[in-house]
């Protein structure tokens, strides 16, 4: 019997869960068994789980849990340095040349555990079975909008908090806008047929903004770009990797430009292959945005767990994605699964 364990997320305004209770109901009915532990964040509620039949465990219990369990979270495990000995599902931030990435895969060598990283669920053809883009892109570009109205009425963005739903966010933002002197900004999205794309352009959309479109096609040659600079916004909505152009080279910071704020919702900072280097570290709930010139303003807001704004929109979505993955757990050494086994490692045996 395959047993799921969804342990609580530890990071701070971490409220989405990858599992909802009737995609539990779901695995159970198929012969799994789902332990999941309890949560002060999470944004569905512990006696839902209850209801739908799965065993409850205290919060952060994980470490303890049988062997042959596998531990299902979404962001990252506290950095305590502990060896690693269950497999793990997670998106862990490892396989990109990030600076905390060695770390974590140190562990579980010590520990002898598997990371499954949820990024690298993948069908034959390498295409992502289950992502967090939309809301990803629907947040971030909202985040970042909130931060050029700030700037408008001369100053930085405030801290956020997560929405009850997506109307409660538009509500927030028009009042945003309407409260400053800078009218409707020009946004450039990168990335825009994707799915990260899709969310920041329908948040545009929704709001009035003006969008330019851009994807492969207009980014092929190589940059440098100037039509970024020529926006008030630039939504980066491309994963970065070996191939990805520079989109905002550092010489920006002090060249004659119109754009204010950059939303990286990527966020990939840390990486070897981060297309935005005018910045090296993700920004916070509490402030969004860091301030990397002020002749011109420039603000990048890079926050890398965007979708928890709107917790219960994302978390449905990607659940709904994301369980018909889950039910091939029980064949786990075939198919997706083997195949984030090997890129896991591939990438233990470079340490």
């Amino acid at each position: 019997m395959t047993h799921l364990w969804v342990r609580a997320e530890q990071r701070p305004n971490e409220a989405r869960v990858g599992l909802t209770p009737d995609g539990a109901k779901t695995l159970m009915q198929a012969g799994f068994q789902i332990t999941v532990e309890a949560s002060a964040q999470r944004a569905v509620g512990i006696e839902r789980y209850r209801t739908a039949g799965c065993a409850i465990a205290p919060e952060n219990a994980w470490p303890k849990a049988p062997d042959d369990a596998v531990i299902f979270g979404l962001k990252e495990l506290p950095e305590d340095g502990t060896p690693l000995r269950h497999r793990h599902i997670m998106f862990g931030h490892a396989f990109k040349g990030q600076h905390g990435g060695q770390t974590l895969l140190r562990r579980f060598q010590a520990g002898g555990g598997t990371l499954y990283d949820l990024e690298y669920l993948v069908d034959q053809t390498g295409r992502r079975l289950a992502a967090f883009g939309y809301w990803a892109g629907y947040a971030g570009a909202a985040v970042s909008v909130k931060c050029w109205a700030a700037q408008q009425r001369g100053g930085r963005s405030k801290a956020i908090v997560a929405y009850e739903d997506k109307s409660a966010l538009l509500s927030d933002l028009r009042a945003e806008l309407t409260s400053g002197t800078g009218g409707m900004p020009r946004v450039i999205v990168i990335g825009a047929l994707g799915r990260v794309g899709s969310g920041a352009t329908d948040l545009c959309a929704e709001m009035g903004i003006s969008v330019t479109k851009w994807d492969l096609a207009e980014t092929a040659q190589g940059g440098p770009f100037p039509e970024i600079l020529a926006h008030d916004i630039f939504l980066n909505c491309i994963l970065a990797r070996p191939q990805t152009p520079i989109f905002v080279p550092k010489s920006a910071l002090s060249t004659p430009r119109r754009l204010g704020v950059i939303g990286d919702i990527a966020c990939d900072p840390d990486s070897n292959y981060n297309p935005i280097p005018v910045y090296d570290r993700a920004t916070t709930w509490d402030k969004p945005a860091t301030r990397v010139s002020s002749a011109p303003l420039l603000d990048v807001m890079a926050i890398d767990n965007l979708p928890s704004l709107l917790p219960i929109e994302s978390a449905q979505d990607y659940a709904a994605q994301l369980l018909p993955v889950l039910g091939e757990l029980s064949n786990i050494q075939h198919g997706v699964w083997a195949r984030a086994k090997d890129m896991f490692h591939c990438h233990l045996q470079k340490l």
